[in-house]
């Protein structure tokens, strides 16, 4: 295990100095951006270890695999965050070990999670997920919702019972305008993001760019950024 713990804290450094490095290209301050490390298809030991190398802030895509190592990982002073497409089945398990969702999309969700909120006598928070390839649909390739269905998910979960409305996320599209443009579309959430806050002015947080492109998130002015590979190396693919 020490030779993991080693790596990991290795590939920790070495994160650390990409965002240190872009926030000075930005003229920003290191603190105006949290690292969220995504564990998923990595054990729950890696997670122990990261916490013990200082990370605060997790994130899982898949609930089957997040709950049990959410369970037990819950003496760690860690906050989840639940990054998958999210279906209503699963939302009363999500809700019993995450801290915030980054992936809401449609009402149905979010009815869904107030519910379950309210009966665990939580707080969740949750992220608007931008869809920046939607096409006719109104919905991407990644799941999310056309930027012209923001102002409505927002208001909803802004009223609903047991939620708490934080912010905007998106995953770099890989078609439409913005395939290949990374910062392009992150500028694009900055400026979708401003409008958000100017109804709901606690919603700050902009959560964009993973291990390839954290620095075009960065300058673009991303609050959050969420990488996993970077970190925890190349994930073995799943059969």
């Amino acid at each position: 295990m020490t030779d993991r713990r080693n790596e990991l804290a290795g590939n920790l450094a070495k994160v650390e100095r990409r965002i240190a490095a872009a926030c000075a290209a930005a003229g920003r301050a290191r603190e105006e951006v949290t690292l969220i490390v995504v564990t998923k298809t990595y054990p729950a030991a890696d997670v122990r270890m990261l916490s013990e190398l200082g990370v605060r802030h997790t994130a899982e895509n898949r609930d089957q695999e997040a709950a049990p190592k959410a369970a037990e990982c819950a003496d760690l002073p860690l906050t989840w965050h639940f990054v998958g497409q999210l279906q209503t089945n699963k939302v009363r398990s999500v809700v019993g070990y995450a801290d915030v969702v980054q992936s809401i999309d449609r009402s149905r969700l979010v009815t869904a999670l107030s519910r379950e909120a309210v009966r665990a006598e939580r707080e969740l928070g949750c992220l608007i997920q931008v869809a920046l390839d939607a096409g006719a649909s109104g919905r991407g390739e990644r799941g999310g919702v056309g930027p012209g269905g923001i102002e409505e998910l927002a208001d909803l979960v802004a009223r609903s019972e047991g939620l708490r409305l934080d912010g905007l996320m998106t995953v770099a599209p890989l078609t439409g305008e913005y395939a290949g443009r990374q910062q392009a579309a992150f500028e694009r959430l900055m400026d979708l993001s401003t409008g958000l806050r100017a109804a709901h002015p606690a919603a700050t947080m902009v959560s964009a760019g993973m291990s390839g492109d954290l620095e075009q998130a960065v300058a673009a002015g991303a609050t959050h950024v969420r990488v996993g590979s970077a970190v925890l190396g190349v994930r073995p693919r799943l059969g």
